[in-house]
């Protein structure tokens, strides 16, 4: 349930409602908006505990939260949740982008690719140190020496560093050189992972599974959110369907279908999404136009010779044309990019 309280209430009137809910058996989670402050109530309420809240003076009302996500429904928090992040800001009218290469291959490689999507406008770099591969014989990334080459990056050109982390026991290693952890497609129901990375203070991207309904995609990110963490951004990189024209189908429905249910802003990856380099640029401008509240696009400076997603990646010169043609979407939206 929502636990609205009268206006400006103070933190000790706050925490003595939380000790309630707390006293009570459910776990509460405080969120401050502009106008109200609510406590989201959830767990086990078969024993009605709805009436004995709504007999404090300090509350305003008790609703109950209908949407099996609970901290993560527009019912719990009607005000959108921006992330901001050194200059990376996602959502509140802002569409942040970030960009680079599928996985970190070498200091030269990095340092060009930082550069060039900087110059383009990018205010975060993604790049993986630890790479999920289908086949095991696959490059399976740097690993810390790959995180060692991220933050370098980030110390010349300020991006902010978007990368992913694979394991619940890989989290402290890979937060302590990243700015935004990243949980992959193969990685969305590893609850665990969810729970660890819920504990983090650092903003989690959240990457929709390749057969995951948008049910199971929010009941995801509950999982982050109810360990604390209120720092996410849900991610669409494309499910699997029947096509073969590309690599996945990449749903842009998703983003005002999401937009109705959750606070939480959206991200578009338009890289795995078609897998296909040519579509990206026009998929960018179909996600600015559709409201999504930014963008992670695969840029290497040499596509052909990549150590993985070559084929999806865009070259620093397309990637700026591609910023470009963003920008004029945008700005007819009232947007900012």
């Amino acid at each position: 349930m929502i636990i609205v309280m009268k206006p400006n209430p103070s933190p000790e009137v706050v925490q003595g409602m939380v000790d309630r809910v707390e006293k009570m058996g459910l776990k509460a989670h405080v969120i401050e908006g502009t106008e109200r402050t609510v406590i989201a109530a959830v767990g086990d309420d078969r024993k009605g505990n709805k009436a004995v809240f709504e007999s404090y003076d300090e509350v305003e009302k008790v609703m109950p939260i209908l949407a099996p996500y609970k901290i993560a429904s527009v019912e719990t928090k009607p005000e959108s949740t921006v992330i901001k992040v050194r200059d990376l800001v996602i959502g509140g009218g802002t569409i942040g982008v970030i960009a680079g290469p599928c996985s970190v291959e070498s200091e030269e490689q990095v340092m060009e690719t930082a550069r060039q999507v900087k110059a383009a406008g990018a205010k975060g770099l993604r790049g993986g140190a630890f790479k999920p591969r289908t086949s095991p014989y696959s490059f399976q990334g740097m690993k810390e020496e790959g995180l060692k080459l991220l933050a370098a990056a980030r110390e010349e050109t300020g991006l902010a560093i978007v990368t992913e982390v694979m394991t619940p026991h890989h989290v402290e290693l890979v937060a302590a050189y990243t700015d935004v952890l990243q949980i992959g497609a193969r990685n969305m129901q590893n609850y665990h992972l969810l729970q660890a990375v819920g504990e983090v203070r650092k903003p989690i991207l959240l990457k929709r599974g390749a057969s995951a309904s948008m049910d199971e995609f929010l009941l995801a990110a509950e999982y982050i959110l109810d360990q604390g963490n209120q720092e996410v951004a849900l991610c669409e990189r494309g499910i699997r369907t029947f096509e073969t024209h590309t690599r996945f189908t990449l749903p842009l429905a998703s983003v005002p279908y999401l937009k109705a249910r959750t606070h939480l802003p959206i991200v578009i990856d338009p890289s795995h999404g078609t897998g296909v380099a040519s579509l990206v640029t026009p998929m960018c401008r179909a996600a600015v136009a559709v409201g999504a509240d930014g963008l992670i696009i695969e840029v290497h400076p040499d596509p052909k010779n990549a150590a993985s997603d070559g084929a999806q990646s865009l070259t620093p010169e397309v990637f700026a044309a591609a910023m470009e043609q963003c920008r004029k979407v945008a700005n007819a939206l009232d947007l900012n990019m």
